[in-house]
């Protein structure tokens, strides 16, 4: 069986106040980057990883880079984990989008399974690039355990498609900067062990 730690990137500009931040090539702040460094510590303290893959965009790069610092790995990017693609309204708040794109945003909140995004990606998209990043991953490394890190998005994605449910309930899990998510799985499936892990980040 195959361990797969998953973990959000750590905190960058966009996160709040809200924008579509997608395919932008965010740098961690001040606060991301500690964040990144105590999850290195937690996961270096818990697990005995062998490999990190990680978005090519800067803000999983330089989490994974932090992860594999105390475990002498080097994150090696997977396109497969990119942010989702926004399309127009990458760089946009919400509230901009919606006055362009008015429909489109409503149903993106009510229903995402429904919509894909004006000059970007559906989930249906993200969710068959994910299933092929895992199963790569999966066969390279079987019974071992290995990091992706990758984006908010691409995690609610990931942890759908190993739930088989459905990506109309893609608003109903959270994933925090840095959050950490155990995932298990192996020819028969996938069993997730945890969720949303946080309490590594106390204290900041």
């Amino acid at each position: 069986m195959t361990k797969i730690l998953l973990v959000r990137h750590g905190h960058v500009a966009g996160i709040s106040p809200e924008r579509f931040r997608g395919r932008a090539d965010l740098t961690l702040t001040p606060e991301g980057r500690r964040q990144a460094e105590m999850t290195a510590r937690r996961i270096s303290a818990t697990w005995q990883p062998t490999a990190i893959y990680a978005s090519p965009l800067s803000r999983c790069q330089d989490t994974g880079a932090a992860i594999g610092q105390p475990l002498g790995l080097k994150p090696v990017p997977l396109e497969g984990l990119v942010d989702i693609d926004y399309g127009k309204w990458q760089g946009m708040t919400p509230e901009e989008a919606k006055a362009r794109w008015s429909s489109a945003v409503d149903l993106w909140y009510r229903a995402p399974d429904e919509i894909k995004i004006p000059g970007g990606e559906s989930l249906q998209e993200v969710r068959a690039r994910v299933a092929t990043a895992l199963q790569t991953v999966r066969s390279a490394h079987p019974n071992e355990t290995i990091v992706l890190v990758a984006h908010d998005s691409v995690n609610r994605v990931i942890l759908l498609h190993a739930l088989d449910a459905s990506l109309a309930h893609y608003w109903c899990i959270r994933q925090h900067p840095c959050a950490i998510n155990e995932i298990e799985c192996d020819e028969n499936g996938f069993v997730i062990v945890s969720v949303n892990q946080t309490d590594h980040l106390m204290g900041l």
